[in-house]
């Protein structure tokens, strides 16, 4: 039988999540939606052709008797109420990050889940289910390049918009690499220093651009991340790992390598949405297979917390400008199941 969902949100996310469930997935369908736009979330169940009720408060969603599971792709500061209310109808949900805009709030949603007794929150940190960072893990599992001594990472868009501050550089982009290297590495953040260098001349006057962000693991290892959101060019996301005996890299994107003017070229990538789409669709279905089977294994409310940690700290080495500890409990056993 399908697994019935509910998707609390239909903005650009919200449909492309719905669009998947629909149409590439297997194992569910969406029967509720809700958008603060309800004319909106009308628009998006009549283009994919649904057989689903619009709701105009995802609260409704989630109390809905239909329902079996819940998406969870609002607006970033509803993330924590509809998350936490999911958790109390007894019902899986897949939210999207931010798990909630704050360490705290992550807090209360593992402290509510751990109260439950079962893990029933699942956060779309897509990057672990790319087929590239898959293959680098593989690699430093292995152990073939001994132990990773540094890190040296990029994340670059063409551009971003003038709502695009200083601080989104850390709590909605850098917040990719706080959760997928700490699963990369199977280690936590020890400390982070954020410098700014030279100011690139397609930034405004509320985005420092770039930024380098240094950070320490508790096992030593050294972790510098380029964040560029104007760099022009495309989107660009790097990874190499320096280890004892070797270095890995991680793969760049399938491109026909071309041999035309007197240049040889390979496409870059311009949308973040082609870059990682087929780790969105893994993730979903994963997580489709996950609540089928009652027990949930992706990123965890726990992994949403640690990265809220490790941003608040960047956060903080931003206006600094010097070396801020980052102070992680220990994973509870709840989360080592």
């Amino acid at each position: 039988m399908s697994l019935k969902l509910g998707v609390i949100g239909a903005g650009a996310i919200g449909k492309e999540h719905i669009r998947r469930c629909t149409q590439v997935l297997q194992g569910a369908r969406v029967v509720a939606v809700s958008d603060i736009n309800l004319d909106n979330a009308h628009a998006v169940v009549r283009a994919l052709g649904l057989q689903a009720e619009v709701y105009a408060d995802g609260q409704d969603v989630i109390n809905a008797p239909d329902v079996e599971a819940l998406i969870v792709t609002s607006w970033d500061p509803t993330h924590e109420a509809f998350t936490l209310a999911a958790i109390e109808a007894g019902k899986p949900v897949f939210c999207e990050k931010p798990l909630a805009m704050t360490a705290e709030g992550c807090r209360r949603v593992v402290d509510a889940e751990m109260k439950a007794g079962r893990r029933l929150v699942q956060v779309g940190f897509m990057r672990p289910y790319d087929e590239g960072y898959q293959a680098l893990k593989g690699v430093i599992d292995s152990g073939e390049i001994g132990a990773p001594l540094m890190l040296h990472c990029a994340h670059r868009n063409p551009e971003v918009g003038e709502n695009y501050t200083t601080d989104m550089a850390i709590t909605s982009t850098l917040i990719h690499e706080l959760d997928v290297l700490r699963w990369l590495l199977n280690d936590d953040y020890r400390s982070v220093q954020v410098r700014f260098p030279r100011a690139t001349s397609h930034t405004h006057a509320q985005l420092k651009d770039p930024q380098i962000v240094m950070l320490e693991t508790r096992k030593g290892t050294l972790i510098d991340v380029e964040i560029f959101v104007n760099c022009r060019y495309g989107y660009d996301i790097q990874c190499e790992v320096v280890g004892e005996n070797g270095v890995a890299r991680l793969p760049e994107p399938s491109s026909v390598q071309m041999r035309h003017t007197a240049k040889l070229s390979t496409t870059i990538l311009t949308d973040w949405k082609d870059r990682f789409i087929k780790a969105y669709d893994v993730e979903l279905q994963a997580f489709i297979r996950d609540v089928q089977a009652g027990e949930l294994r992706g990123p965890s409310a726990w992994d949403g917390y640690a990265a809220s940690v490790a941003a608040d700290a960047c956060l903080k080495a931003q206006e600094s400008g010097t070396l801020e500890p980052i102070s992680l409990p220990e994973r509870p056993a709840f989360y080592l199941r």
